[in-house]
């Protein structure tokens, strides 16, 4: 969602109806100040806004990336890539922009300004990349796959330094970074969403922290707050699912969509949740009274708390003297030098 609460971009749904459009929608009057037509002669599969600019970028199944802009509608640029793209991202900075093509497994990083391409990453995994994403700090690239494998791309290195069986059960159909960049969410197939704490490797021996029962169909879409305190997903079950990401318990399940719920975003205050559904609806949750009772009323249930903001701590599968005693929002930055390094290739 864009820091502008009024501003919200969104796709029509795939189907027969579909007008290959994307529109910017002024929430308060509930009507489109933009429609861009034509940009695509294929289904759109994922649009970003660019970062520090009026611009943005969309990816197809026509496989063409399209850069225009949002406020002449302009097509600034178009760029043919290898194959049907799946997904597209652009770096916090704006420099970059990353998108992911089938059936070649490809990965392409582009500069955002002319959507040259810098570096390309052939049969980067065993089956369709679904989602590719810049880490917060514009220092790594994310890859989910139908291979059920996860993948870190070192932009300085210039290779793989992580490479993670995620262990899901089915395909891995999303991911996000919370906003430090130290933890990663990936969303399955398999009904169920997974916490990767990047920041000291515990998924090395731990693995990720799963998240279940929070949703009866695919996991599609997930979604961090700016604090990283609350996580939102959605599901073909056509529901929406707030996590509290201390205690790892699902918090709130708003209903209302009749279809699958295909994407899903949260204000930076925490104020409103964002759905999209194959419904043709885009929802806006208010959930800025709901949270703070559901969350006071949890923390009575006597789960270890963090020693800094007193929020639940998820129980730890290995009792030990490197239990944590501080939520993920609350510990230690750590340097460069004590940081771990990352696991070798697998």
């Amino acid at each position: 969602m864009s820091e502008k609460v009024d501003l919200l971009s969104v796709g029509e749904p795939s189907g027969g109806e579909e007008r290959r459009s994307r529109e910017t929608q002024d929430l308060e009057r509930c009507r489109p100040l933009k429609v861009f037509h034509e940009l695509h002669s294929e289904t759109i599969t994922e649009c970003s806004q660019i970062p520090n600019t009026n611009r943005m970028v969309t990816v197809s199944w026509d496989k063409m990336m399209v850069s225009t802009d949002l406020e002449t509608g302009q097509t600034l640029w178009r760029r043919k890539q290898a194959g049907l793209l799946t997904s597209c991202s652009s770096s916090s900075d704006g420099r970059l922009l990353v998108c992911a093509s089938d059936p070649q497994n490809c990965v392409s990083i582009c500069e955002a300004a002319s959507g040259q391409t810098l570096h390309l990453l052939t049969d980067h995994h065993r089956s369709t990349i679904t989602r590719c994403r810049f880490d917060p700090r514009t220092q790594r690239v994310v890859t989910v796959s139908a291979d059920r494998g996860i993948k870190l791309w070192d932009l300085l290195a210039q290779k793989t330094t992580v490479s993670i069986n995620s262990n899901h059960g089915n395909v891995v159909s999303n991911c996000c970074f919370t906003s430090s960049g130290y933890f990663l969410c990936t969303a399955s197939w398999d009904k169920s969403l997974k916490l990767w704490d990047l920041q000291t490797g515990g998924f090395r021996s731990q693995g990720g922290t799963t998240l279940q029962r929070g949703h009866e169909g695919i996991v599609s879409s997930c979604c961090f707050s700016a604090d990283a305190t609350l996580l939102v997903s959605g599901s073909y079950d056509s529901t929406v699912a707030l996590w509290d990401t201390c205690s790892s318990s699902r918090t709130l399940g708003p209903e209302g969509h009749s279809d699958w719920v295909t994407d899903v975003s949260i204000t930076a205050d925490r104020k409103l949740v964002a759905s999209a559904s194959k419904d043709t609806s885009v929802r806006l949750w208010n959930i800025d009274k709901e949270i703070p009772e559901v969350m006071k009323s949890r923390r009575t249930d006597g789960l270890q708390t963090c020693e800094e903001c007193t929020k639940s701590l998820p129980p730890s599968r290995l009792q030990t003297s490197e239990t944590p005693t501080r939520c993920f929002s609350c510990r230690p930055v750590l340097s460069s030098t004590n940081r771990p390094q990352p696991p070798p290739l697998m």
